[in-house]
C-alpha cells in the first residue's frame, strides 16, 4: 500500500472515530439533560399538589356541614379549613403543574369553577368580608361547594393519567438511546482497533524515516560546525588585524599632531590638517571594524555597573558641544524629571551609542538644532528612552531601511553613512540589542530625522565608590564667581581668605534659603555649601537649586562643606546633586584639588604645604590639645599671620555669645538649636586648629538630643571653660595681638 493510501485510510478511520466520539458525547449529553429535566419537573410533586387540593376540599366540605348543623357553629375551625384549602388552590396555577396539565379540559374547567367559588366565598370567609361569618350567610354557598366534588376529582384523575403517559414516553426514549449508545460503543471499539493497527504500521515507517533524517542532521551539524569555525577564525583574524593596524595609527596621529605645532607654512599646514583628518577618519573606521568583528566573534560583552546618568550625559554633551558650535547648531540635552540619577548600565557602551547618534546628527545637520531627550517609559518592563532629533536633510523610506548596515558593492550609500564606512549605526544597533533594547528611526526628507534608542531601565543605588565624583565642567576663562553658604562668621572669613589667595571673588549667604535665592539673582560659577545651616540646610538647598527652571542656575557646580566624614553623609550629598564635597577643616590644598577636579589646573593656585611643626602640649585631663599647632601653622601658611590672628580674635570674641546661645537652648529645651550652634562652633574651631573646643562642640552636637539636661549643661560649661583656657594659651603663644596697657 502506498504512503498516500495509508495516510488516506488513517484519515478516514480517524474521521469516523471523531464522528463516533462526537455522537457518543451528544447522546450522553441528551440523556443527562433528560434526567435533569425529569428531576427539575418532578411530576410526582405536581400530582401530590392535586391530591392535597382534593383532600383539603373534602375536609372543608365536612367541616362546612358540621358547622351549619351544629347548635353552636365552630366558625373558627371552618375559617381555618377554608384558608388552608384556598392556599392549596393557589398551587394549581404554579408553572410545574400548569405545564403538566396544559390543554387538559378537566383541569381548566376545575380551576375555573374553584376560582369562581373562592371569589364568592371570600366575601364571607376571605379578607374582603365586612364582618364575622354567619351560618345564615354561608348556607347559600353549600350547594356550590358540593358541586365542586366532581370537577376536583376529575382533575386529579386526569393529572395521574398525564404523569403516567409522560413517564412511559421518557422510559421508551431512554431505552432507545441506550441501544443506540451500545451500538456506537461497539463501532467505536472496532474503529479504535483498526486505527491502532494502522498507527503502529505508520510508526514503524516513521522510525525508519527518522533514522535517515538523523543521519542527515548529523552531516548538517558537522557542516555547520565547520562554517562557524571558519567564521570565528575570520572574525578573530579581523580583530587581530584591526589591533595591529590601530597601534601604529595612534603613533602616526601623535607624530602628526606634534608636527602641526611646529610652525609650518600655511600650505603645508593645510596639507597636514587634511592628513590628520583623514587619519582620524580611518582610525574611526578601524575602531568600528574592531567592534563589529568582536560582535561577530561573540566576544563583545557588557559590563553593567551603577552609573551616574546625569554625569554621563554631561560628558557626552561636553565632547559634542564644540562640534555643534562650530556649525552654529543648537545642541540641547533635556532630561525628564522622572529619569533616575543612578542606573545599572555599561557606561562605556552607552556613551558609544549616544556619541554615534549625536555625532551623526550634528554631521548631517546644516542649520537648526540637535536635541537629545531622555525619558522613562512605563512597563512592565520599565524602559529608558533616548531620542535624538535633528533638523537636517532627512532620508526617504528606502534609505532608512538600508541605514543600519554597510552599503553593498554597487549600492548607493545612505546619506547618513556616505561620509564613512557605514558601520557606526550598525554597531550602535547591535549594542542596543545586546543591552536588551533597540534603535528605531523616523525620517522625512528635507525635515530631519529622529533616532529612538531604548533599553530596559534598571534603577540602582549610588555607586559605593562614588565618594569623589569628577563631573566635567568647562575650564574657566576668568576668575570664578563663588557663592559661599556658611552661617558661622569666622568660617566665612576663613573661606574668603582662602578664595582670595586663589584670586576668586567670594559672595556669602548665611543660610540655604538665601543661597537658592542668590543663584537665581546672579550667575555663579561655583557654590560652596555648608550642610548645617538655619532655615534650610545644605541638602535641601542643593535639591532646590537642582529643581530650578533656569538651566544655568540649576546646573551650577556645588561642593559640600561638612564636618561629618561619614559615608552616609557623603552619599546624601551626591544623591542631592552635589558635584563634590570637602571635609572640615578645609585647607587650601583640599580646596585647590576640588577646583582642579572641576575646572582644571587654571582654577587652583594654592600654596604647597610646608614642614609639619611640632604639636602643642596636651592639657591635663583633656583628650585633645587646646591648640593643634600643626593645623594652625597650616592656616597661617595659607592665609598669612595677620589674617590668622584676626580670625582667632574674632572666634574668641564670638565665643561668649555662642555659649549664651547654647545655654538658652538648654534652658528652653531646644536640642535642634543647640545642635546647630555646636556644629557651627565645631567647624570654626577645626578650621583654626582649636582641637579641644572642637571636640567639646562635637560632643554637644551628638548628645544634644539624648543626653540628660544636667550633662548637656556640664558640656556647655566645659566649652566656656575651654574657651577661656584657649584664649590664655593663644595669648601665651603670641597668636593674639598685644593689648595696650
Amino acid at each position: 500500500m502506498s504512503t498516500g493510501r495509508r495516510l488516506g485510510s488513517l484519515g478516514l478511520i480517524g474521521g469516523l472515530l471523531a464522528a463516533m466520539l462526537v455522537a457518543t458525547v451528544w447522546l450522553q449529553g441528551r440523556q443527562l439533560e433528560w434526567a435533569g429535566q425529569a428531576q427539575a419537573v418532578n411530576d410526582g410533586y405536581s400530582v401530590l399538589s392535586l391530591y392535597q387540593v382534593e383532600t383539603e376540599y373534602l375536609r372543608l366540605l365536612e367541616q362546612w356541614r358540621d358547622t351549619l348543623s351544629a347548635e353552636v357553629p365552630d366558625l373558627g375551625t371552618l375559617q381555618l379549613r377554608y384558608d388552608v384549602w384556598v392556599s392549596r388552590i393557589s398551587l394549581l396555577t404554579a408553572p410545574p403543574l400548569r405545564d403538566l396539565m396544559n390543554g387538559d379540559r378537566a383541569y381548566t374547567e376545575a380551576v375555573e369553577q374553584l376560582q369562581a367559588f373562592v371569589q364568592h366565598a371570600d366575601k364571607q370567609l376571605g379578607a374582603e368580608r365586612t364582618g364575622p361569618p354567619s351560618p345564615d350567610a354561608l348556607a347559600p354557598l353549600t350547594d356550590d361547594l358540593r358541586a365542586l366534588s366532581a370537577p376536583v376529582h376529575a382533575m386529579t384523575v386526569a393529572a395521574a393519567h398525564r404523569v403516567a403517559a409522560r413517564v412511559d414516553a421518557r422510559n421508551q426514549a431512554l431505552s432507545r438511546q441506550t441501544r443506540i449508545g451500545i451500538a456506537l460503543n461497539v463501532f467505536l471499539c472496532a474503529l479504535s482497533v483498526a486505527f491502532a493497527l494502522l498507527a503502529m504500521r505508520q510508526m514503524r515507517q516513521a522510525q525508519q524515516r527518522g533514522s535517515a533524517l538523523e543521519q542527515l542532521a548529523t552531516r548538517l551539524r558537522e557542516a555547520q560546525r565547520r562554517a562557524e569555525a571558519a567564521s570565528e577564525a575570520k572574525s578573530a583574524f579581523l580583530a587581530q588585524v584591526s589591533h595591529e593596524i590601530r597601534t601604529p595609527f595612534q603613533g602616526l596621529l601623535g607624530m602628526l599632531t606634534l608636527l602641526r605645532s611646529g610652525g609650518l607654512p600655511p600650505r603645508q599646514a593645510e596639507q597636514l590638517r587634511v592628513a590628520v583628518e583623514s587619519a582620524e577618519h580611518l582610525l574611526a573606521i578601524l575602531d568600528d571594524t574592531l567592534d563589529l568583528s568582536q560582535m561577530e566573534a561573540g566576544r563583545m560583552t557588557l559590563r553593567p555597573a551603577p552609573t551616574d546618568l546625569p554625569a554621563l550625559l554631561r560628558q557626552v554633551e561636553a565632547v559634542l558641544r564644540p562640534l555643534a558650535s562650530a556649525k552654529s547648531l543648537l545642541l540641547q540635552v533635556d532630561v525628564e524629571p522622572a529619569v533616575p540619577r543612578w542606573i545599572v548600565a555599561d557606561a562605556k557602551r552607552l556613551k558609544q551609542v549616544l556619541f554615534n547618534l549625536l555625532s551623526n546628527a550634528i554631521k548631517f545637520c546644516i542649520k537648526g538644532s540637535v536635541t537629545l531627550d531622555v525619558l522613562t517609559v512605563a512597563g512592565p518592563p520599565e524602559r529608558l528612552r533616548f531620542v535624538v532629533t535633528d533638523t537636517g536633510m532627512g532620508m526617504d523610506r528606502d534609505a532608512t531601511q538600508r541605514l543600519f548596515g554597510a552599503p553593498k558593492p554597487g549600492e548607493v550609500p545612505v546619506p547618513h553613512a556616505e561620509a564613512g564606512a557605514g558601520l557606526g549605526l550598525e554597531i550602535s544597533r547591535n549594542l542596543a540589542r545586546l543591552m536588551g533594547g533597540d534603535i528605531q528611526v523616523l525620517s522625512v526628507p528635507g525635515e530631519g530625522s529622529r533616532f529612538t534608542f531604548e533599553v530596559p531601565l534598571q534603577r540602582s543605588p549610588p555607586a559605593p565608590d562614588a565618594n569623589r565624583p569628577t563631573l566635567p565642567v568647562a575650564p574657566p576663562t576668568h576668575a570664578l564667581q563663588v557663592l559661599v553658604a556658611e552661617d558661622h562668621p569666622v568660617n566665612r572669613q576663613y573661606m574668603a581668605a582662602l578664595l582670595e589667595q586663589m584670586h576668586h571673588p567670594a559672595y556669602f549667604v548665611a543660610n540655604g534659603r538665601d543661597a537658592v535665592q542668590a543663584v537665581q539673582t546672579r550667575p555663579f560659577d561655583l557654590v560652596l555649601m555648608d550642610l548645617h545651616m538655619p532655615e534650610l540646610d545644605g541638602i535641601g538647598a542643593a535639591l532646590a537649586i537642582r529643581a530650578l527652571p533656569d538651566r544655568a542656575a540649576a546646573t551650577v557646580p556645588i561642593i559640600a562643606l561638612t564636618a561629618d566624614a561619614f559615608k552616609e553623609t557623603r552619599e546624601r550629598c551626591l544623591i542631592a546633586g552635589m558635584n563634590d564635597f570637602l571635609t572640615k577643616p578645609v585647607n587650601a590644598q583640599d580646596l585647590a584639588a576640588a577646583l582642579r577636579r572641576l575646572y582644571g589646573q587654571e582654577a587652583a593656585d594654592a600654596p604647597q604645604p610646608g614642614p609639619t611643626p611640632s604639636a602643642a602640649p596636651v592639657l591635663a585631663g583633656d583628650t585633645a590639645p587646646l591648640i593643634d599647632t600643626a593645623a594652625l601653622d597650616q592656616v597661617r601658611q595659607d592665609l598669612g599671620a595677620d589674617r590668622t590672628t584676626a580670625l582667632l580674635e574674632d572666634f574668641l570674641r564670638y565665643g561668649p555669645q555662642a555659649v549664651q546661645t547654647m545655654r538658652s537652648a538648654v534652658r528652653d529645651g531646644q536640642p535642634l538649636a543647640l545642635r546647630a550652634e555646636a556644629h557651627a562652633a565645631r567647624g570654626a574651631a577645626l578650621n583654626l586648629g582649636l582641637a579641644a573646643l572642637a571636640q567639646t562642640a562635637q560632643a554637644l552636637h551628638e548628645g544634644a538630643a539624648h543626653l540628660p539636661a544636667h550633662e548637656v549643661a556640664h558640656l556647655v560649661q566645659r566649652f566656656e571653660s575651654l574657651l577661656e583656657r584657649t584664649r590664655q594659651a593663644a595669648a601665651e603663644a603670641g597668636l593674639l595681638q598685644a593689648q595696650p596697657t
